[in-house]
Order: structure tokens, then C-alpha cells, then sequence
């Protein structure tokens, strides 16, 4: 039976083209003609969730109290083993009765914040690429999105002062990300007390994305925006566990921060769903609980692959930073070529798969993001087809 007049609710409609649709039905048509892709195109790590997570993990599902339903707010170990590495990473103190919030993975908590706080026409401040969450909750809630434009010329950072005071006078949130994806980008210290300055000034809630900050290299160190005197008052700091611990599949991440804003999203998240299945919580713990020697071989993964693509992409014209942190290289298209035309002209003829940067929002326009999830071999195989295939910067993909 046919259900064409039962139509999709507004707040779908309201969601921009989802980039990924084509190049999933390209990607499906070329594994069905037994092309060997080489998918670089979303951010899913490649490496084992480390051996003693699993084994915790074994233990906890044996564990018959863990069968039942958990407890709405998380258990109290897994809370505490959150506040407990937030006081490690960046000596801030939180209470795990209420400043600690586990999730299924950030997005579904950054997704749930934005219905949890945002009523239809709420203005909310957005970055320029962005990741798509930051900008799809709040549309899902009926926001409506001013984007901060960012550029290369700025590295990427929000330019505070080009919003006009009526705009953040009207604002309710800000979402932003350092480390960035998909830029790469990273905030100094400077940058994140000026965030929280203006947000109290305009009185606008921030919402900060810390997903990356562990995947750092060459000594260098993300900042917190909980370290920041009074970000508290008016911020939370979301994380996850998926990439830092190759945790992506477990769908386990938290939010900390300001108690007002986690019972909100916690009253939400009691309408919604049950929490994290206690077994979950039980590895999740343990990975939080790890020797640093687990998560600096991580680092060490993604940052030689860094190296050995940059290198490797420079021999074919491109000039790329060198980032500080995440899993990605985001470089510009091909010259004089849109993103979404060269990721899938690249796609065609190489079966390479890259995310064009529009996917991230019209400030994303001109790029592509390279996430480094293939070693070494597979890396040197896809160089050698970009090549073969006469792909350069410096030279436009003949269609």
C-alpha cells in the first residue's frame, strides 16, 4: 500500500541536501563492479579497541546485575572515572553527581542538546565548516543557524568581532569545535577566555565539542574549555570515547560541565531512551583508566600517516599545515574545482573516497577532508593512483 500523502515532518525538511547520499550510492555501484576502494572519506577508526577494555567489557556482560536496565544518569563508577581523567587531563574538578553526563556517543548528546534548550526561531551561532551535528541538531529543534564564517586567512578560528552585536545580542548558543573537524585547526588558550567573555557578555550558552583532543602530536596540548576561569557558568564540554580509544562502534561519549545544562539534557534523555547498557559503562571505565602508553601509540599512528601523506600529496602540488591534532588532513580541491565535483571525479577514477568540504557547510566550499584511517600500504596505493591519474592541485581534473 502506497503512503504518499503521508509527508515527512518539517523538521526534516528543513535539514540541507545530505552530501553523503551520492557518494554512498557511488560507492555501492563501485564495490558491485569490484573496484578496490580506499575509503578515506568518514572519520572511523582503523585501529582494535585496546585488549583490556574488551576484557572488562567480557566480564561486564557476565555479570548478571548488569542485565537490567541502567541507571538514567550513568553509574556512579563510570561517572566518577569521567571527573576523575577530567582532573588528570586538565586538573578541573567536576562533581560526578551532577557535572558528568555519559552518553551514547557526543552526537546523539550534542543532537539532544539542542532539543533539549532550543525553542523554533532561536537564534544559535554555528561555524563555517562545521561538523554536520553542530548544525543539524539545532535545525531538527527549529533554530535558526547564523553561520561564523571561517577562512584559512584566520586558521580557521571564529572571528568574535565580525558578529554584529545584534546577532549575538539575539543568540542562545554558540557550538564550536578545537580541535576542529574538518579543518584541523587548533584554539590557543587566548582564544577560548575571549569565547567566555563574550558568551557572558551576550549571555549565550556554549557548547564546546573536545572530541579530539587526545589525537595530538609533536607536544602539543588542546586546551579545555572547562579550564577557562568561569566557562562553567556558562559552557559544557561534550567527548567521546570513539576515537581516542577506538571505541567508534560502542557508542559511548559524555558532557560535562554546567548542572543546569547536563539535568536539562539528562530530563530530556529520561524521555528518550534507557542510558548506556552498564556493561558498556564497565569498559568505558576501564579505557579511561589506562596507562598513557595506549593512547600515545594512537597519536603515534595518526601522526606518522600525517607526515607520510603530506609529504606525499606535496609531490603532487599541494602545500598542506601540518596539523597539530585530529585524524584528518583537510586540503583544497583541485584548482578551480568545486568540492563536490572533485571528490567524486576523484572517486571515479581512482576509486579513492574523500568527504567534499560542503558536506560541512557552505564555509567548507573548495576543500576535501582526508581522514588517515589506512596505513601506510594503502596510503602509498592511493598517492600512486592520484598520480596515475594526472590528480594534482595544480591542475584540474579533466571529466
Amino acid at each position: 500500500m502506497s503512503l504518499d500523502w503521508i509527508s515527512t515532518a518539517d523538521r526534516l525538511k528543513s535539514l540541507p541536501p545530505y552530501v553523503f547520499a551520492r557518494l554512498d550510492e557511488l560507492k555501492a555501484n563501485a564495490r558491485a563492479e569490484g573496484v578496490d576502494l580506499i575509503d578515506l572519506g568518514m572519520g572511523n577508526p582503523d585501529g582494535a579497541t585496546p585488549d583490556p577494555v574488551i576484557d572488562a567489557a567480557i566480564r561486564a556482560l557476565q555479570d548478571v546485575k548488569n542485565h537490567g536496565y541502567p541507571p538514567f544518569e550513568g553509574t556512579p563508577n563510570f561517572r566518577a572515572s569521567i571527573t576523575n581523567w577530567y582532573e588528570r587531563q586538565y586538573n578541573v574538578v567536576l562533581d560526578p553527581n551532577g557535572e558528568a553526563l555519559p552518553l551514547l556517543g557526543s552526537k546523539e548528546g550534542l543532537t539532544h542538546l539542542a532539543l533539549a534548550y532550543i525553542n523554533p526561531g532561536d537564534l544559535i551561532l554555528v561555524p563555517s565548516p562545521a561538523y554536520p551535528p553542530h548544525f543539524r541538531g539545532p535545525l531538527i529543534a527549529g533554530a535558526e543557524i547564523y553561520p561564523m564564517m571561517l577562512s584559512a586567512q584566520n586558521d580557521w578560528l571564529i572571528d568574535l568581532g565580525a558578529i554584529p552585536d545584534e546577532v549575538a545580542d539575539r543568540a542562545k548558543i554558540m557550538y564550536f569545535n578545537y580541535p576542529s573537524n574538518p579543518t584541523t585547526a587548533t584554539a590557543p588558550r587566548e582564544f577560548f577566555e575571549d569565547v567566555v567573555k563574550f558568551a557572558k557578555k551576550h549571555e549565550i550558552l556554549l557548547v564546546h565539542d573536545q572530541a579530539y583532543a587526545e589525537l595530538a602530536f609533536d607536544g602539543y596540548k588542546p586546551t579545555s574549555l572547562l579550564e577557562i576561569p568561569g566557562a562553567k557558568d556558562i559552557g559544557v564540554e561534550f567527548h567521546t570515547l570513539s576515537k581516542t580509544y577506538n571505541m567508534a562502534g560502542w557508542r559511548v561519549g559524555f558532557v560535562v560541565g554546567n548542572r543546569h545544562v547536563i539535568q536539562g539534557l539528562r530530563t530530556l534523555k529520561t524521555n528518550l531512551d534507557y542510558g548506556l547498557f552498564s556493561a558498556i559503562q564497565c569498559a568505558a571505565e576501564t579505557a579511561l583508566q589506562l596507562p598513557d602508553r595506549y593512547v600515545e601509540e594512537v597519536r603515534e599512528r595518526y601522526r606518522s600517516r600525517r607526515d607520510f601523506l603530506i609529504q606525499g600529496l606535496g609531490e603532487l602540488g599541494w602545500t598542506i599545515p601540518q596539523p597539530k591534532a585530529t585524524m584528518y588532513l583537510w586540503i583544497p580541491c583541485s584548482v578551480g574545482m568545486d568540492s563536490t565535483t572533485f571528490a567524486l571525479s576523484v572517486l571515479q577514477k581512482t576509486g579513492i573516497v574523500v568527504t567534499p568540504g560542503n558536506a560541512f557547510g557552505a564555509g567548507g566550499e573548495g576543500y576535501v577532508r582526508i581522514s588517515l584511517i589506512a596505513d601506510h600500504n594503502r596510503m602509498s596505493e592511493a598517492l600512486n593512483r592520484l598520480k596515475n591519474a594526472g590528480i594534482r592541485y595544480d591542475s584540474p581534473i579533466v571529466c
